[in-house]
């Protein structure tokens, strides 16, 4: 098939400069009554052994990401190598630390296109799967850490206790869950009505091709259809989401913060929620602001907890964001043909790549 790639590079946009407003907004409150030479001390007074290990542990998640993708994607049934599916989460990630706009979200599914058999529409829909079972993981995590204590039981968030926000994200995550469900079991009735809705809205073109997009998109999501494939990702989705936590806990260590394993449930989860907000590259001020926030749940000094988020971010960001500009050395892609190609794939089947794939 002819090359999808377009020639144009990544675009700031509306959606960019939303987020580095945000981004702006958010890290000048989390600054805002914080001695920037005082957070420079609580820094250079780092434990370096267990700091060393907490950007260990963190940057392990994303061959974990990898494992766990292969369960999830598949092309006509084969499973895919595993290099490229890893170069394609190095590369995404790399791009969400970079450029605005979380372009990385597309990129991960365009570079396993070009680099293996699998859809874009399959691949981008296995993505979603994937941050499906993230939150079911999370929302359990996060009663976990509700039960661990440490905090005011009736500590309020926007006017809702913790447990009640707990409650809201997990009957959302259960619906959607549960829609998905419906959706890859009885696939043949749901392509009739994607076909019905497509004729009766779209030009006969734009209709077939909503429908093949539908088709693959379904497709991405096959593995809730497979007890053993769906057991596999749940496992993984665990062990990912565990050893994370744990990278958090460690660090609690390195910065001499005496906080439980709740603790660092707690600040993973809402972390990782948190940065489902439109942000700067690299979720700069937002990861920082809901680091702050969550740790003020359990008493912690806003000094020591601003150079907790700031150090663990910083050591974090470079493993993975050098990871990735390896990849894309190794696989010969661009900065800008990978950001600019993801928004401009046609969601068909994908070419063969002239990288590793072995």
């Amino acid at each position: 098939m002819p090359d999808a790639t377009p020639s144009k590079g990544p675009r700031l946009g509306i959606p960019g400069l939303l987020g580095i407003a945000i981004s702006i907004v958010l890290l000048w409150w989390t600054l805002r009554d914080i001695e920037f030479a005082e957070v420079v001390t609580e820094m250079r007074d780092v434990r370096i052994l267990p700091y060393f290990a907490t950007i260990v542990l963190a940057t392990l998640t994303f061959p974990i990401r990898t494992i766990r993708w292969r369960y999830l994607l598949r092309a006509d049934g084969e499973v895919l190598p595993w290099t490229p599916l890893w170069h394609a989460t190095a590369i995404g990630f790399t791009l969400n630390n970079l450029l605005p706009a979380r372009p990385g979200e597309l990129a991960r599914p365009f570079v396993a296109q070009r680099l293996t058999k699998a859809r874009f529409t399959s691949a981008l829909a296995s993505i979603g799967v994937e941050r499906l079972m993230d939150t079911l993981v999370l929302v359990g995590l996060l009663v976990l850490a509700t039960w661990g204590g440490g905090f005011a039981s009736d500590t309020t968030v926007a006017g809702l206790t913790v447990s009640t926000l707990v409650r809201i994200v997990g009957v959302v995550a259960g619906i959607a869950m549960a829609i998905a469900l419906v959706l890859v079991n009885w696939p043949a009735h749901a392509m009739r009505l994607a076909d019905a809705i497509a004729r009766a809205l779209l030009p006969q073109r734009w209709a077939t091709k909503a429908v093949s997009i539908i088709d693959g998109l379904l497709g991405g999501m096959d593995s809730l259809r497979h007890a053993h494939r769906f057991m596999n990702v749940l496992l993984w989705s665990v062990i990912l989401w565990l050893v994370n936590a744990y990278s958090f806990y460690v660090g609690f260590a390195a910065f001499g913060i005496e906080a439980s394993w709740s603790a660092a449930l707690m600040i993973q989860s809402v972390i990782a929620f948190g940065v489902a907000v439109p942000s700067a590259p690299g979720y700069v001020g937002v990861f920082e602001f809901f680091a702050r926030a969550a740790l003020a749940l359990y008493a912690i000094d806003a000094t020591q907890a601003v150079s907790y988020a700031v150090g663990y971010h910083l050591g974090t960001f470079f493993p993975i964001t050098l990871l990735g500009i390896w990849s894309l050395a190794r696989t010969h892609m661009g900065l800008r043909e990978v950001a600019g190609g993801a928004d401009g794939t046609d969601g068909t089947e994908g070419t063969e790549g002239s990288g590793d794939r072995h």
